[in-house]
């Protein structure tokens, strides 16, 4: 395991390099809630762990977005092929992907989450929101070159978003209340190559003083 030092270190190398040079948010940003979902959010499931603060972060976030009027687009991963096949090969790695049915409950999203019927819920099929999905196209038709994520997991759908989204010329801001995973050493280790290479990972509070700004008058 790393330990204290050695991530130091780490921190410091990267830095004497050039790595983790601040973004920023650009003229307009969309909220992305990446599959907050029952099978998820529900620990007892086989892909489930505690991610009640994600959920309540990104709840605290939410009303200012519709405030603001920026997008918010929640995501939902979902299979409907009876084999999985539309899971690919990535189905056969982990056996937990037979649990995320279309039409089940562990799909929808988590009861909780600050969502209004008329949202959009993009169904994905794979780690990242943008692989065979119109996000890219949602996003540039209302104008965003900035997305702010939650939602799980940061060493998964996370971070494939966000890797994708800066390949596609966007700002990612990752929320680092907002993003949680199953494994805590690959959370942090996520973290700290998201905002080495990536994307700027944020603390809650500094994106809600960003959007509270964003407020019309």
């Amino acid at each position: 395991m790393t330990t204290t030092t050695a991530a130091g270190s780490d921190q410091a190398f990267f830095e004497q390099r050039g790595f983790g040079q601040t973004l920023g948010f650009g003229r307009r940003a969309a909220l992305i809630v990446v599959d907050l979902i029952n099978g998820f959010t529900d620990a007892s499931r086989p892909l489930g762990a505690n991610l009640d603060a994600q959920v309540d972060a990104s709840n605290q976030l939410i009303p200012l977005m519709r405030a603001a009027g920026l997008p918010i687009i929640f995501t939902t991963t979902a299979y409907d092929d009876a084999g999985l096949a539309d899971a690919g090969v990535w189905g056969l790695k982990m056996k937990g992907s037979a649990t995320l049915r279309a039409g089940s409950h562990d799909v929808a999203l988590d009861a909780r989450l600050d969502y209004r019927a008329g949202e959009p819920i993009l169904i994905k099929k794979y780690a990242s929101c943008f692989f065979g999905t119109d996000l890219l196209s949602r996003l540039v038709s209302q104008g965003v070159d900035t997305v702010i994520v939650t939602g799980c997991t940061t060493s998964g759908c996370v971070r494939a978003t966000v890797v994708d989204a800066v390949q596609n010329g966007l700002r990612p801001i990752v929320v680092r209340e907002g993003v949680g995973d199953r494994s805590r050493a690959s959370h942090e280790q996520s973290l700290f190559d998201l905002q080495a290479k990536y994307a700027d990972v944020m603390a809650l509070a500094d994106v809600l003083a960003h959007l509270r700004v964003q407020q019309p008058a």
